[in-house]
């Protein structure tokens, strides 16, 4: 191994300085936190976070400036940090510790809805001031570190990857998306707001069922009091859930979102790029995957349902869209996505997947009837309810909570794999009608296992690149990275016509398909 390898490289002079200065800007932070007064709090405040960004950018480029373009993934299974060592899990300890508090207790991070902010949500006011006019609160701090982990690691990964021009240009949009339409245009569309006109904060990228509050009550009164402008702002969500979403994953799998737009994605694309070794491609880890990933969803679609039902009305001489109409469209939805489903992709489907959708079909279209047979309530419990859980332990434990902080512990993609309903959804879509699909060549394939090895969403890669199979996953999110680290171009991201995409024939012989057709019509003969 020490012939095959190069010995382990200790930092340089350089790193070694933007390091202190790194530490430097977080001790601020730090202090902050602990409710430091700072004199000219605006100065202090800017000084650090331009010093933390430009300390991971020049730390990063120092790390790749002296070599040759390629991936360079050196060490990665012999570092604490990233091979569930000490290190590794007590940044994953300090990060979910940290969204413990931001999400549940930010009173102790100096939030004040009542006078003046503290700690360092109130380090961040002169930011969020200038921004929406408006105070710092805990989610403009996480939208703020969120976006500068996004672009000094995205910077980062451009150099780690810079021979790839798929790669350059998707972090690029990754970037560009999590800067403008996450962060700086919800906080300018803040200052739009008066006492007369008022729009809730939008993340114009953030599609239900991601965004699992958009049709609450609040949200949609506040649509509706906005005028042209917030109707067209609830109109532009319903379509993109209808029309957008699946006409873009038809064309480009689901790759479009997941890893050129997504938040979530973006941030797993490059703060958590170290560490998508570590992401289980088990059986066992797909089994589970596959059964929580879509429960999820189903509790998703349950809890939106529930809601948007709890505020209609049941006078259909008022309102044409009132309870049993919805209930009805819902289940008219459910039931035509279903039978096209059934009727089109049925032998495509795995045996377990057809139960699993007959299952989850019988026991929506159950609550329903049984609402209609009994009056009782069709979600079993209340709206709120169902929607305080979600919130509760999706859209803050499960996707916060551990979908972040145990990057270092399971792989930087375990929301985006095992609860993310947006994915689920992509994935259905992906799977039964995208033109997306990963090639193989597998005569050129020497079974490195570099592209199993660095899936970030556990798919055994090598298994279908041996066999020279086209590879179409549901959970495939296109990142390329599996085609970036082969050493002999084996693997192909490519759109293309929906025939023969799906190949379950085992090519053992490479991907000679003549050939191969040859040896069935000996055996036929014989």
């Amino acid at each position: 191994m020490s012939i095959a390898s190069a010995p382990p490289s200790n930092a340089t002079v350089l790193q070694r300085v933007w390091a202190i200065f790194g530490v430097a800007a977080l001790g601020i932070l730090l202090l902050a936190a602990f409710n430091v007064d700072f004199p000219n709090k605006t100065w202090w405040f800017t000084g650090s976070l331009i010093t933390l960004t430009l300390s991971i950018i020049l730390y990063s480029y120092e790390a790749y400036r002296h070599h040759p373009p390629g991936i360079k993934n050196n060490q990665v299974w012999q570092k604490s940090l990233t091979n569930r060592g000490l290190w590794g899990w007590l940044l994953g300890i300090g990060i979910t510790f940290f969204y413990i508090i931001l999400y549940f207790y930010p009173q102790f991070l100096g939030l004040n809805n009542e006078g003046e902010n503290t700690g360092i949500i109130g380090f961040f006011d002169p930011l969020s001031q200038i921004l929406s006019g408006n105070p710092a609160s805990q989610w403009f701090v996480y939208g703020t570190l969120y976006t500068i982990a996004i672009l000094a690691f995205g910077i980062k990964f451009l150099w780690k990857y810079r021979h790839n021009p798929y790669e350059r240009i998707r972090t690029f949009s990754v970037m560009f998306f999590q800067t403008g339409f996450a962060f700086l245009i919800p906080e300018l569309m803040a200052r739009l707001n008066s006492d007369s006109f008022s729009l809730p904060y939008y993340d114009l990228k953030n599609i239900w069922p991601l965004n699992y509050y958009n049709f609450e009550q609040y949200r949609v009164d506040s649509f509706i009091s906005a005028g042209d402008i917030g109707i067209a702002l609830l109109v532009f969500g319903i379509i993109s859930i209808l029309v957008i979403t699946p006409i873009l994953t038809y064309y480009y799998g689901k790759r479009w979102y997941c890893s050129w737009v997504c938040g979530c994605g973006g941030l797993a694309e490059t703060a958590g790029d170290p560490f998508r070794q570590l992401s289980d491609n088990s059986l066992f880890a797909w089994k589970v995957e596959r059964w929580v990933v879509h429960s999820v969803l189903v509790f998703s679609v349950l809890m939106t349902t529930a809601v948007i039902h709890s505020y209609l009305g049941y006078d259909a001489e008022k309102y044409w869209l009132n309870k049993d109409v919805f209930l009805l469209l819902v289940a008219g939805l459910l039931t035509l996505v279903f039978a096209l489903v059934w009727i089109f992709k049925k032998q495509e489907l795995k045996k377990d997947a057809r139960y699993g959708a007959i299952g989850y079909f019988s026991i929506i279209s159950g609550l329903i009837v049984l609402h209609y047979l009994t009056g009782s309530n069709v979600f079993l419990f209340q709206a709120e309810s169902l929607r305080s859980w979600y919130a509760f332990l999706i859209g803050a434990v499960f996707s916060g909570v551990i979908g972040t902080g145990f990057y270092p512990i399971f792989g930087n993609r375990v929301w985006c794999r095992f609860g993310c309903p947006m994915a689920a959804i992509l994935g259905l879509q992906q799977r039964l009608f995208s033109r997306f699909r990963i090639t193989t060549n597998g005569g050129q394939c020497i079974s490195c296992g570099n592209c199993s090895t660095y899936c970030e969403m556990g798919i055994d890669v090598r298994a279908y690149a041996q066999k020279g199979e086209n590879i179409v996953r549901a959970s495939c999110v296109g990142c390329g990275i599996c085609s970036a680290v082969c050493p002999r171009g084996v693997l192909k991201l490519e759109n293309g016509p929906l025939e023969g995409r799906i190949n379950s024939d085992a090519v053992l012989t490479g991907n000679d398909l003549d050939l191969l057709d040859l040896i069935k019509e000996e055996k036929t003969s014989e």
